[in-house]
């Protein structure tokens, strides 16, 4: 009952995973426009640029 009861409250980790990764969505969502007005030469090196980033950090 206890476990119900805090299911109810948090919600099942399923949950809470799709609670945090709707953010992550909604985010790259709004960066398509952007993206797809790029050409394929100039997604390339947003790659590299994005790789770089993850690099640091």
């Amino acid at each position: 009952m206890l476990i119900k009861l805090l299911t109810k409250v948090f919600g099942s980790r399923n949950d809470r995973t799709l609670r945090r990764m709707r953010k992550a969505v909604s985010l790259i969502n709004a960066m398509e426009p952007e993206m797809e007005k790029l050409s394929d030469d100039e997604l390339k090196a947003k790659t590299n640029e994005f790789r770089a980033r993850i690099e640091k950090g």
